[in-house]
């Protein structure tokens, strides 16, 4: 990122669930500074102190809200993904950039989730519209990793390495973020396809998990009733 004295951070603010959710935009200083100004944005606003959080359409609801459970349910998926990617990464795995896509998928996934259809204006809805597009990417590199693997004919236990590991503790968060959208979508306050992304999301993960053992050379732990 450049430096504060050639261009500033204008953070807009989403919405805040337990935590500032921000949007990172970059301005150069013609437009949104004078010039060497090196002031640096505060992250605290202390708008959420007395328990509620604002929507992105400027509702004003309890920190406790439904869609700011999803929201937080959300973020820890992303960060889940992001740890995940890390070992990954380490492991020389040639698939973490679609964990880099899906990490951004994820925050119009919540921007989405962000904005009620009962308080959102045509121009929120624009602004904030989720696609099926991301749901046939995950579908497609689904049907590429599942080409790769043995067929499934046991339960497999969150297991087969760290990458592995760390990618089936994702797919857990996932399934929780899911549960927490679906009955947001099902009151018709979000976009029907962001709860499908979630469902095909963690199927993804899944197979990414095992497909991840299996190049490493890592054993996958099966369960077996205990005697």
């Amino acid at each position: 990122m450049a430096s504060f004295a050639t261009r500033s951070a204008h953070l807009v603010r989403v919405v805040r669930a337990g935590r500032l959710i921000t949007r990172l935009t970059l301005c150069t200083d013609r437009s949104c500074a004078t010039h060497g100004d090196t002031r640096i944005p505060k992250i605290y606003t202390k708008t959420g102190d007395k328990g509620f959080s604002s929507t992105f359409t400027g509702e004003r609801r309890p920190k406790e809200d439904h869609v700011f459970e999803a929201l937080g349910n959300t973020d820890e998926l992303s960060s889940a993904i992001g740890l995940a990617r890390e070992f990954c990464l380490d492991k020389g795995h040639t698939f973490t950039n679609q964990l880099d896509k899906i990490q951004c998928i994820l925050q119009d996934v919540g921007s989405n989730i962000a904005t009620p259809r009962s308080s959102a204006r045509e121009s929120h809805i624009k602004r904030t519209n989720f696609t099926a597009q991301p749901i046939a990417d995950l579908e497609t590199w689904i049907d590429h990793f599942t080409k790769e693997l043995p067929p499934l004919t046991n339960f497999i236990l969150p297991s087969g390495g760290k990458s592995s590991a760390a990618l089936h503790l994702a797919r857990t968060v996932c399934r929780r973020a899911e549960r927490s959208v679906t009955p947001i979508v099902r009151s018709g306050e979000a976009d029907p396809d962001v709860a499908k992304f979630l469902n095909r999301l963690s199927d993804y993960l899944f197979t990414l998990a095992r497909y991840t053992a299996i190049k490493e050379g890592n054993e996958e732990k099966i369960y077996k009733r205990p005697e």
